[in-house]
């Protein structure tokens, strides 16, 4: 009874604030439900489902928070890596400002962060005034912020400036957990530092990577308010993310089925987290040479 009695709180806490809303959030996906009367809901199957999936909005959605995900596996994890590995050996001087200035941005909102870069990326931005002084060009314009072919490149720049610190903060706890007798004995038998991180320090860390590969998927996927502080899902819906998409759908349109649809998005989003995340945890067994 005592147990219980201690589990309880945090256990009614868990099924309210989480396992009821997400088994609401699946069932809703597959109903019409209007809020003003919820007493008409019926039951459609997969009609949200159909409908989302011959939007072209939803695939080009899909397509960036792809393209979100890939800098932020093959961006941030390799990056993040790399600098902690240049702390843990000492390379860098000044390791304490070095490692304080990376780490920044995790300890500045999200939302200031947009506002800032949406500013220096703006034609009028400082970005525009730097390359002008650089290049001597007074009428040059810095504008791939509001080109539809090039609006992704800013954004993927600063998810990596902003997240990388978090990441290598996580590695370098990790790096100092290793053994440095067998990075010493290495440098002894004549071992390059390439050898040595490849060889000696990887392997032991696969389990770390997995886990750091996890949360930049599922941050990928359910990061919202970055994008939507620094260019809104424009220009033209050319940096619109799946949610914004469901934002768009659940909250700011006045359609009696807005929240079933918008649930049916959210539920899309859940499922490619969890095709991503058993990916990458199946890429990592086999890949490495130890059991993670």
């Amino acid at each position: 009874m005592f147990y219980i009695a201690m589990v309880a709180p945090a256990l009614l806490s868990y099924i309210i604030v989480i396992a009821y809303p997400v088994i609401f959030s699946i069932g809703l996906g597959f109903t019409e439900y209007n809020i003003f009367k919820p007493e008409n809901t019926v039951f459609i199957g997969f009609k949200n489902y159909t409908r989302m999936f011959s939007d072209s909005t939803f695939w080009l959605a899909f397509r960036n928070n792809m393209f979100v995900v890939a800098v932020s596996v093959f961006g941030q994890i390799p990056l993040s890596f790399i600098l902690a590995y240049l702390l843990y050996r000492k390379l860098v001087r000044f390791q304490n400002f070095f490692q304080a200035m990376v780490f920044l941005p995790m300890a500045i909102s999200t939302i200031v962060i947009g506002l800032l870069w949406r500013n220096m990326f703006s034609p009028y931005g400082a970005v525009t005034s730097f390359i002008q002084w650089i290049s001597g060009n007074p009428e040059f314009n810095f504008t791939w912020s509001l080109s539809t072919d090039t609006a992704m490149i800013p954004i993927g720049l600063v998810l990596i400036w902003m997240y990388t610190g978090f990441y290598m903060i996580n590695f370098l706890a990790n790096l100092q957990k290793l053994d440095s007798g067998i990075i010493e004995a290495a440098q002894i038998d004549g071992a390059s530092e390439f050898n040595i991180f490849f060889r000696i320090v990887v392997p032991p860390l696969a389990g770390v990577i997995l886990v750091n590969t996890i949360l930049a998927i599922a941050g990928s996927l359910k990061g919202f308010d970055l994008i939507f502080a620094m260019t809104g899902g424009g220009p033209a819906n050319k940096t619109i993310v799946l949610p914004i998409y469901m934002y768009r759908y659940a909250f700011t349109t006045r359609a009696s089925d807005a929240y079933s649809f918008g649930s049916a998005i959210s539920n899309v989003i859940v499922l490619i987290s969890i095709i991503l995340i058993t990916l990458s945890n199946w890429l990592v067994k086999k890949l490495s040479p130890q059991e993670v």
